[in-house]
């Protein structure tokens, strides 16, 4: 099914995501025009929400912005935008590919972290690997929910089913997979979901 929205999805995705680190960094602010004295707790509410944002918009940049067909992502900066996601956050993230990756594959690994962690709302791990040329990620947490009309739509992508902005990493990895002439396999069991691709 196409979705002639996506672009809207996206764009609110994204905002929605953003609201929360910037509204700390507009309390710390408030804050600040308080307080006498010491001031420390607020700069690094400060300091750590700038660091949150700067790391979400990077974090967009490789999952919904468009990638050159022999753009590479830097190992660090993918080490560095997943530290910084993972602070004081509910998940942790593990990534264990080595060297720099194609843009297009990460772009792909990292719509399907977010699809991950729409299945572990209390938070858990997420697992990055390769075997051979494929792509494993694995989720794992104390509770697993995995809408099933949801998660069809990654293997069957014509379904009818509406996303919502929260969701549109479901419409997306399908899409940027078949541009890329790679399948998708979904195993959802106790509490471990894995995406293989």
């Amino acid at each position: 099914m196409t979705h002639p929205d996506l672009a809207a999805l996206v764009g609110s995705r994204i905002c929605h995501d953003l609201i929360s680190p910037i509204g700390a960094i507009g309390n710390g602010m408030e804050l600040l025009s308080l307080a006498d004295g010491d001031t420390s707790a607020e700069m690094t509410l400060i300091s750590d929400s700038v660091d949150n944002a700067n790391a979400r918009i990077r974090y967009f940049r490789i999952a919904f912005g468009a990638a050159g067909k022999d753009q590479l992502c830097g190992h660090s900066e993918i080490l560095s935008i997943l530290s910084v996601t993972a602070k004081g956050g509910r998940f942790t993230y593990f990534w264990q590919p080595e060297g720099d990756q194609p843009r297009s594959l990460v772009r792909c690994a990292f719509l399907a972290m977010q699809c991950l962690e729409t299945a572990l709302p209390v938070g858990g791990d997420i697992h990055i690997s390769l075997e051979g040329d494929d792509w494993v990620l694995t989720g794992e947490g104390r509770r697993v929910t995995a809408e099933p009309a949801l998660w069809s739509t990654l293997t069957d992508p014509d379904t009818a089913f509406r996303h919502s902005p929260a969701q549109v990493q479901f419409a997306l990895l399908p899409e940027v997979l078949t541009e890329l002439d790679r399948g998708l396999r979904v195993d959802i069991a106790g509490d471990r979901v894995t995406l293989r691709f």
